[in-house]
This record gives C-alpha cells, structure tokens and sequence, in this order.
C-alpha cells in the first residue's frame, strides 16, 4: 500500500467569480487512485460563503482526478461542492447542472495577466512601457522578461504531466499578458481540466512572489488590451453535416440570445466589450469569416468545409466560468432544430 497526498479542489461561494479551493488528506491505495475509489470529504462552508457557522459543513464529491508530478505520490481532485447529504448539489455548483454533450468539443483561450506589487510584470514603477506591438508572441527580454517565459514553460509541463489537454501557450498583445489553451470533449471534461490548469498555474507562482491577474481589463479605459477567454466550440452535426443555412440559423439564435450569453461570460464585459481592442461592443452582435472584432470568428476552413467544423466565440472574458460558458453555448445550438 502506497499513501498518496490528495488535493482535493472545489470553487467557492464568492460572487461573481469564485475562487479555487484546496486541502489535503492522505489515503493508501495499492496504485494510483481511480476516481471511483476516492471518498466524499467535508469541509467548513462558513469560512468559503457556502454556509453559516451555526451549520457550516458542506461536503466534497470527486469528480475528476489527475496526476501531480510537484508531490511525491501526489492527487489532484477536483470536486463538486454538495449539501451536508452528499447527494444534494450546493446552489454555488455551477458544475452539475450545466448541458453537457460527448459530441460537443470545447477549446478555452485563457488570457491572463501577471502581476507583482500591484502592476502588470514588466511595467515601469510609474506610467507604462512602450505601447503595445512587440509583446504579442514576442521574444526576448525586453519584450517579455524572463521569470514569465520560466513560469509559463513549467505551467505547461506541469500541465502535460497530469494528462490535461493542453494545447499551447504564447505571449499576448499587452506587457505581461499570456495565454495558454485547453481542449476537451464534453462541457464538463473541458471545463475541469480549465479549472485545474488555472489552479496549477495559481499555484506554480506562489513561489515567484507573482499574482495572476484574470480581470478582464485590470488596466482600465487605456489603450491596452483587455483579456478574454474565447471559446471555440462544435458539436457532432457541425463537424459532420453543418451548411450555411445550419450556419445562418446557429447565428440568428446566438444574436437573439445575446444576453443570456453575456450574462455569463464573466464580470465587468462592459469594460473589455467596447468594440475597441479587437472586440465587439457588448451591446452588439455580429459575426464574420476571420473577423477578430466580431462576436463570432468564423474561421477560413469552416467555410471551405462546406460550413463544417468549429466556431470561436470571442466574447467571454478571462474571470468567466467555463462551466457555464460551455453550458450556454449548448443550451443556443439546441435552440436550432437539425433535420
């Protein structure tokens, strides 16, 4: 029997972004847990927003688990929040009530940007750096530093170690902004592997006295870009069957369910939605074939498909959930009846 350190994950009560959560417990198995094999585990919902103190406990269902090559033997769980019964999902549980479908294939683009004593990595003491041209995919130190090149190389193979999907990372358009990208198949599967790959990252920096900033535009009304986390979304019959007047219909249905889509990609949209930095105004819907302004980015292949394959929703920001990101974009392309 082996004893293994299980980190145990859960997003807590704040609103309107909640924060990752994590503790420890040793158990012994004879290899490496199945998911199956992990217990249920309380923990103290008054101190998270999730419960009073007068009856705090909330309990934690495993419902992902992945290798972590930072700890001897070590677990990450990531977990559902539940009522005391254990069966009950906690109304701050985005996770068990959203839309999920097999079919349906998700790729996150999570901006971000570093911080340290209260301004971007990078930035000067006062005022800005240069403005904005040579950081996005940049090299070189005065271009992206070094502890942010370190940092995001060793996020990725902390990454790759615990089999998340990950698929790239590069520096973006503003100083001391990056990005890194996770695909998953199915709302939920696509959603954890976000939620644990920013956990890790959150983690990783805690050693290089640095922050992670996921506000969408933490440097106000400037000419600096804010930070998004587009999502590039199919199902089983866009990739196979689609057409333009599939397409056409998809479109209507997103523009006429504008609001319910902002209303959860995430925070403060107001203030990175301007229609400026490579948006579209919030208050606005509109798509295009490689269109970095629109709503939608309709990609050059999805077109010479035939109107197969996938299409990139540019509007959710860097603090949005990806659980019900993924889930509202569902609930719209079920809204579209397909022959």
């Amino acid at each position: 029997m082996t004893k293994y350190k299980l980190e145990y994950l859960w997003l807590d009560g704040y609103t309107p972004v909640p924060n990752l959560r994590g503790k420890t417990q040793i158990k012994e198995f004879d290899s490496f847990p199945l998911l199956e094999q992990l217990p249920l585990w309380g923990f103290d919902g008054s101190s998270t927003r999730q419960a009073e103190g007068r009856s705090s406990d909330c309990v934690l269902k495993p419902v992902s688990v992945f290798p972590d090559s930072t700890r001897k033997n070590g677990v990450l769980v990531m977990c559902e929040v539940m009522m005391p019964d254990g069966e009950t999902p906690h109304p701050s549980n985005s996770r068990a009530t959203i839309l999920d479908d097999p079919g349906a294939w998700f790729g996150f683009e999570q901006e971000y940007f570093f911080y340290k004593d209260g301004r971007p990595l990078g930035f000067p003491e006062k005022g800005y750096p240069a403005p904005q041209g040579p950081y996005y995919t940049g090299v070189g130190y005065s271009n992206v530093g070094d502890i942010a090149r370190k940092i995001v190389e060793e996020h990725l193979d902390l990454c790759l170690d615990a089999g998340i999907n990950h698929e790239g990372i590069n520096a973006e358009v503003a100083k001391g902004q990056w990005e890194f990208q996770i695909f998953g198949k199915g709302s939920r599967k696509a959603a954890d592997e976000m939620w644990v790959a920013r956990y890790l990252l959150q983690r990783l920096t805690e050693k290089y006295g640095i922050d992670i900033e996921y506000h969408c535009k933490p440097l106000g009304q400037t000419d600096w870009n804010g930070s998004g986390m587009h999502a590039n979304f199919s199902t089983t019959y866009m990739r196979e069957v689609g057409g333009k007047e599939y397409f056409e219909k998809l479109m209507a249905a997103f523009e006429a369910n504008r609001d319910d889509h902002i209303a959860v990609y995430g925070p403060d949209n107001h203030l990175r939605l301007t229609g400026h930095h490579e948006t579209q105004s919030i208050h606005q819907f509109s798509y295009g074939v490689a269109d970095r302004g629109a709503s939608i980015r309709v990609p050059h292949s999805f077109v010479r498909n035939g109107y197969r394959g996938y299409l990139e929703d540019r509007r959710p920001n860097s603090q949005g959930d990806p659980y019900q990101i993924a889930s509202q974009i569902l609930k719209t392309i079920a809204s579209v009846p397909t022959p």
